[in-house]
């Protein structure tokens, strides 16, 4: 998932932070709104984890967006 993707998927992936990065709260959704570089920021903040980590794990993110999106297939 490249930043614009990131970006443009934001409302939907709220949700999915929250629960798989448990440790995220509100205010830091709002603080990242939208915006990948802070995302991974946070992650590495709140638990450490490298950020080629926090990378692949967002690229693997893509392909259920993609399920509830048709519009992101014609993106990539």
């Amino acid at each position: 998932m490249n930043r614009e993707q990131f970006k443009g998927q934001w409302n939907q992936l709220k949700g999915e932070l929250k629960t798989q990065w448990g440790k995220f709260t509100d205010d830091d959704l709002l603080q990242i709104e939208g915006d990948y570089d802070k995302f991974v920021g946070k992650v590495q903040e709140r638990y450490g984890e490298k950020k080629d980590e926090v990378s692949r794990w967002a690229d693997q993110w893509k392909p259920s967006l993609q399920k509830d999106n048709p519009d992101a297939r014609k993106a990539s």
